[in-house]
């Protein structure tokens, strides 16, 4: 069985637990390891505070979340209207951790991301402007767990 779901979202920083709950929600229910389920509503917090922060000027006015839950991985990607990246991403698999400086107060949510999920790419979108960062990660499940047994 496969979960998947996408939201479009003003970019407001209200929408932000908005996103992570209805992630949380829906993990919960189909039975992920909570620890697992932490790690991954921090990293889509992260993007989608960036989406808000980052993700467009005053004509743009949204943000897109989509989360899927397929076998045993999740996958989650924000895409923004933004300026996109400013510099060349690196191809996936072999991402360049960002780092921000130890004293700064902004800059550590790609850092966080990488370092709660098991893959990340970054990308500015094709023929259009915007940045889209999606991650994975490998789910763990609890003992009696809904989903896997309807696979």
């Amino acid at each position: 069985m496969s979960i998947w779901w996408s939201l479009q979202l003003r970019r407001e920083a209200a929408s932000v637990p908005l996103a992570r709950r209805l992630l949380l929600g829906t993990m919960e229910t189909a039975g992920v390891d909570p620890d697992i389920c932490y790690d991954l509503s921090v990293a889509l917090s992260e993007a989608c505070a960036n989406a808000v922060e980052h993700g467009g000027d005053a004509a743009t006015d949204d943000y897109r979340v989509t989360a899927f839950i397929d076998g045993d991985t999740c996958r989650i990607e924000v895409t923004d209207s933004g300026p996109g990246f400013s510099r060349p991403q690196p191809p996936a698999p072999v991402p360049t951790p960002i780092q921000a400086p130890a004293d700064a107060e902004d800059g550590r949510g790609l850092f966080l991301i990488e370092a709660l999920t098991d893959h990340v790419r970054y990308r500015n979108r094709t023929g259009r402007r915007g940045a889209v960062v999606s991650f994975d990660k490998i789910l763990k499940w609890r003992e009696g767990a809904a989903l896997p047994m309807a696979s």
